[in-house]
């Protein structure tokens, strides 16, 4: 029976754990050795946990992404001979096929767990990230009204880090209580000892925390079990339990020494742990099937449509001056009407780390104060919480400052990008645009950092028309997207007649450049906070005879190529408010040599940190004011 719906375990039941745990054991050991890499004894230690958990836990091996399944995450990831060894023997995939292609290039039993492979949640690796995905599918489960509960599976060493504690105060505050935390807590770790390595008082943490924590032999399956059971009957807080484990259990030359911690057997030394488990020896069975690499194909859909009312845009005159920021902000209210009691669409869910006012979501807030979640400073947390949530079939704002946003959560969006999310990542404060804050809040550097990821995709609106139309688009369409938005309030972008440019006739397309002037002479290419300097540019050359046509490139990762394959003149005029080694120049040159192009590419951008001032001072110090670039074309025109 699944769900732990009984009290206890029979003897036969238990007789049966026993024997699997041997078999399990036996498996990782042949994983390891045959792969000469992998991580033994900590999915050793592992391994008890793993066979009650996902023997009892409400999953179905036959219908793996069943909708009301119970979801877990296994937060150390470099366990997964262990989560692989259990799974197959589960019926989840042949373990034949996870013993023999463990690591082998080209498989889908990779080093640390994918969500590729049936029966894995979410991919993990990165250390401290697991009880934030956990919360984010818990989170899921209250939007979406189903009823699952949430394993997170951790190791003791991860309990220094401090995402941690962020995602243990996110779960307690948002009364995710249908988490159920389980700590393999063998007191060992790579580099020794837990307790010397960095002492962690890890039960008063989560204690003090509000968590309930209960303490088992994590070796011991009735006991695993019973805990288990009494944590989904505590209703008022999340429960961890600690399961104190023997690192390497079953072998005894093994246990308890964290040299077998990353480190696989000796062939001799495998023969002897294979002995003393008492499971067969055939690894040279595997070894054949390893060199026939017939990998099996798993079909995982993470891709779900998306229903949604976006509305109808907020076009903004040309005599406005208006922040991106706050084009956002009124476009996300616009869609919350709309949408937030509307059964027929797709949930959505903002989260905030303290700045709800300058990022303006606040008014989302007020329509949606069940969807809003209030994180405070807790910028990693956050960002993983976001991304996991928008697995789960949800869109998914996670919005912050540029600086946190994307340089300090850096590696949280890498592994969303990996585990195939719908983030909606939306940054303000971008650039020297920012102003007075100074260089630790000018975020100069976000082409080249969110460029470094796949799947991510990039939008830095030219004004607050195509911010409104932007956020419309990103929220409707599948995937993770960046919107990049200022601080101050810029004018609006205007065709040569004066009407906004961005008008009730566009319609945004990702990849699309934004011909805002016609020229014959060059090529003045801007965006963002640049695009309304840049028409300023445009008319002081244009009184000198240089006549540049005037391009926004919106979608940096993207480039049309109908248009900037068939620019005029031979020089090609990139400003920018970015670090000009890592921003669109880069991208633009690139592409132009690339395609044996010959265009000279002359970048204007930031070369060092700022000082803090007026953002229009900044750009004047920095000769990036509209006059002095006019200057700098002039003279290299000439």
């Amino acid at each position: 029976m699944r769900g732990f719906k009984k009290e206890t375990l029979t003897p036969q039941e238990i007789a049966k754990l026993e024997e699997l745990g041997r078999i399990v054991r036996g498996d990782i050991l042949k994983m390891t050795t045959l792969a000469n890499s992998g991580h033994p004894a900590g999915s050793m230690s592992s391994a008890d946990i793993y066979l009650v958990v996902y023997s009892y836990a409400n999953i179905d091996p036959k219908n793996p992404d069943w909708e009301d399944r119970d979801r877990i995450i296994v937060s150390h990831g470099h366990t997964s001979p262990g989560v692989y060894a259990v799974l197959g023997r589960l019926g989840f995939f042949d373990i034949d096929d996870a013993i023999a292609y463990f690591r082998l290039a080209g498989s889908p039993f990779e080093g640390h767990i994918e969500r590729e492979v049936p029966g894995v949640e979410w991919t993990t690796g990165n250390l401290g990230q697991g009880l934030s995905a956990g919360c984010g599918f818990a989170l899921a489960s209250k939007i979406l009204n189903k009823n699952f509960h949430v394993y997170v599976l951790m190791s003791d060493a991860e309990q220094a880090k401090g995402q941690v504690a962020e995602a243990r105060r996110f779960a307690r505050k948002f009364n995710l209580n249908d988490i159920t935390v389980i700590i393999d807590y063998n007191r060992r770790q790579i580099s020794g000892k837990t307790y010397e390595v960095m002492p962690v008082n890890i039960i008063e943490n989560y204690i003090s925390d509000g968590w309930y924590v209960l303490e088992v032999d994590g070796h011991n399956y009735r006991e695993l079990y019973e805990a288990i059971v009494e944590s989904h009957k505590i209703e008022e807080a999340p429960v961890a339990i600690i399961a104190h484990t023997v690192m390497g259990k079953g072998v005894t030359f093994m246990e308890g020494d964290e040299k077998y911690h990353g480190k696989p057997l000796t062939e001799e030394q495998y023969k002897l742990a294979i002995k003393e488990l008492g499971v067969s020896d055939d690894l040279d069975k595997y070894k054949k099937i390893r060199e026939s690499k017939k990998f099996p194909e798993f079909q995982r859909k993470f891709y779900y449509e998306i229903k949604i009312e976006s509305g109808n845009p907020i076009v903004y005159g040309s005599d406005k001056k208006i922040a991106t920021r706050n084009a956002f902000g009124n476009a996300l209210k616009d869609i919350a009407i709309l949408n937030c009691k509307n059964k027929e669409s797709t949930p959505i869910a903002v989260l905030d780390c303290d700045l709800a006012g300058s990022v303006k979501v606040d008014g989302f807030a007020a329509i949606c104060p069940k969807r809003f979640f209030e994180t405070g400073v807790q910028e990693h947390n956050a960002a993983t919480v976001a991304g996991a949530l928008s697995s789960q079939g949800i869109i998914s704002i996670f919005a912050d400052f540029g600086v946190f946003g994307i340089d300090e959560t850096y590696n949280q969006h890498r592994l969303n990008d990996i585990n195939h999310t719908n983030l909606k990542l939306v940054v303000t404060h971008l650039g020297i645009d920012v102003g007075e804050d100074g260089k630790t809040h000018h975020c100069v550097d976000y082409i080249g950092v969110i460029r470094n990821l796949y799947g991510f995709k990039l939008i830095i609106p030219a004004d607050a028309n195509q911010a409104d139309k932007v956020t419309r688009y990103i929220i409707s369409h599948f995937g993770n997207y960046v919107l990049g938005l200022g601080r101050s309030s810029w004018p609006i972008i205007t065709k040569e007649d004066g009407s906004p440019y961005f008008d009730e006739n566009y319609s945004f397309t990702y990849g699309k450049i934004d011909v805002l002037r016609e020229g014959n002479d060059g090529t003045l290419i801007v965006y963002g906070s640049t695009a309304h300097k840049g028409i300023r540019v445009h008319e002081i050359l244009k009184d000198s005879d240089i006549n540049l046509k005037l391009i926004n490139i919106s979608s940096p990762f993207e480039l049309e190529e109908e248009i900037l394959a068939n620019l005029p003149g031979k020089h090609v005029f990139v400003y920018e408010d970015h670090n000009v080694y890592s921003g669109l120049g880069v991208i633009v040159s690139n592409y132009f040599a690339s395609r044996g192009i010959q265009k000279i590419v002359h970048k204007f951008g930031l070369k060092n940190y700022s000082p803090s001032g007026k953002h229009s001072d900044l750009f004047n110090i920095l000769g990036l004011s509209p006059e002095k670039i006019a200057e700098k074309i002039k003279e290299l025109m000439t």
